[in-house]
């Protein structure tokens, strides 16, 4: 069992054997562990780092805030046993990362490779093991990422993985309904609705889930709290796709056979998987502009002085 327990989604935590970790209470320093945590992927050079969390402070000031944070990480992290290389941070003087050998157990992490083994597999196509998966990880959500946070860059990271759960409930509910399993996947419709009330491809299975488990008159209202729900958020009327359902259940003609509407939709990157890759480097490109424009405005700051 990982000594380290981490949870990003709700109130930040982290456990070391079933206990609090002490020494981490500085919210700059808790920050960039979370960050290093979500962007594990890669090592990250210090100035950007520096750049992004203290964006408000010259250069020099951001540095020393960023090894301040470093020192209250590591001193936090260490154990005695630790030996080079075995710590949960990688530090060298340039760049830092998370290392990928760290005995740590982390919520988001399981959260994305479960998504990672069906994206861009529709949930009908989806086999016991990959639903029963999907099922584990929807439970770890118990929370929107790091609430109270309200960054950019957690902003960004908090709707990528509400995109990602979104999908992973689309994909089970179209599991459910091509295995049969109508109340299940009315379980996972209401959690998206509940999330987004406007959800209108929610409402066409929801409707389609009721009339299949024989209740019509449940499919019914679900199309009135459809229209009533577009038209409060959205101020539109309902797609043809759904008029046609409606349509077919009011007169009790819905072929029960029709195959699920497939669920490759909302959060999934695999959709788009070169426009977020050059979402993400642009984001990392801005990152370092901004670091190298306060870097030259340090400069003239200094030669002004000097006058």
């Amino acid at each position: 069992m990982p000594s380290l327990k981490i949870r990003l989604f709700g109130k930040f935590s982290i456990h070391r054997e079933g206990q609090p970790l002490k020494g981490l209470d500085s919210g700059r320093a808790q920050e960039l562990f979370c960050y290093l945590l979500l962007h594990r992927d890669r090592p990250h050079p210090r100035e950007t780092l520096a750049s992004l969390l203290w964006e408000a402070s010259s250069s020099a000031q951001a540095k020393k805030y960023l090894r301040q944070a470093i020192w209250q990480l590591q001193n936090a992290l260490a154990r005695p046993t630790d030996k080079d290389g075995e710590g949960v941070l990688l530090v060298e003087p340039e760049w830092i990362c998370i290392n990928p050998h760290a005995d740590v157990w982390l919520d988001v992490a399981i959260f994305e490779d479960a998504f990672t083994m069906v994206r861009g597999l529709p949930g009908d196509e989806m086999d016991a093991d990959q639903a029963r998966a999907l099922n584990l990880v929807v439970q770890l959500y118990h929370g929107d990422l790091l609430e109270g946070w309200y960054q950019d860059w957690c902003l960004y990271e908090r709707e990528r993985l509400q995109n990602i759960w979104l999908a992973i409930l689309e994909k089970l509910m179209a599991y459910y309904e091509s295995h049969d399993a109508y109340e299940e996947g009315m379980v996972h419709g209401r959690c998206v609705l509940r999330f987004d009330r406007a959800h209108e491809r929610t409402h066409r299975r929801m409707m389609r889930l009721q009339y299949l488990a024989g209740d019509r008159t449940a499919a019914l209202r679900q199309y009135k709290r459809c229209c009533t729900a577009l038209d409060e958020e959205l101020n539109v009327k309902p797609a043809k796709r759904t008029e046609s359902l409606y349509q077919l259940i009011l007169d009790d003609s819905y072929d029960r056979t029709t195959p699920p509407e497939k669920s490759v939709g909302t959060g999934e990157h695999a959709l788009l998987p070169n426009v977020v890759s050059r979402l993400n480097q642009l984001r990392r490109m801005l990152t370092d502009v901004k670091s190298h424009v306060s870097q030259d405005l340090e400069t003239i700051e200094q030669a002004l002085d000097k006058q």
